[in-house]
């Protein structure tokens, strides 16, 4: 019985080796690659295809990277624009605050009908000049943002037009 048993364990060994080693040991036939020879003008057309390929990518890496630096410039004096504008608009509320307290101080000071509507009218005045200037400034800050902004991609697109009319 001893031996019928290591006999089976020697089988059973056997299977197991097999199994955890994957498929039994066949070999694999080796199929030689024919050999073909390129001609030298295809060898020629790709490796000029790869080099244009890269010349490409790398001018059009450079000009993402110069209009990346183009629109970095542009929207940081839109900002700086948009600062002034609000600053502006900012100290215009407030001057405008003042005008209208300095108003309500003068109403509640009056003593006749004529004087008010004297004090009105000129207030009204006022006001449409004061209005009318602060719009004037307000609009000058704009522009100047809008052209400012604009300044670096217009002297990049007169950049990119030069080089392509003399290429």
């Amino acid at each position: 019985m001893t031996e019928a048993a290591t006999t089976a364990t020697k089988v059973g060994t056997a299977a197991h080796s097999a199994f955890r080693s994957g498929l039994p040991n066949v070999e694999i036939p080796k199929f030689a690659a024919p050999k073909i020879e390129v001609p030298a003008a295809f060898r020629d057309l790709a490796q000029n295809s790869i080099a244009q390929a890269k010349d490409n990518y790398e001018k059009m890496q450079a000009a993402a990277d110069e209009m990346t630096s183009i629109l970095e410039q542009a929207y940081a004096t839109a900002a700086k624009g948009v600062t002034d504008y609000n600053s502006k608009v900012v100290e215009m509320t407030r001057a405008n605050s003042d005008a209208a307290f300095e108003f309500a101080c003068g109403l509640i000071a009056m003593k006749s009908l004529p004087e008010m509507v004297d004090l009105s009218t000129e207030q009204a005045r006022r006001q449409f000049d004061l209005i009318t200037a602060q719009n004037k400034e307000l609009w000058a800050i704009a522009e100047r943002t809008a052209t400012e902004s604009a300044e670096p991609i217009k002297q990049s697109l007169t950049k990119a037009f030069n080089r392509g009319a003399r290429s």
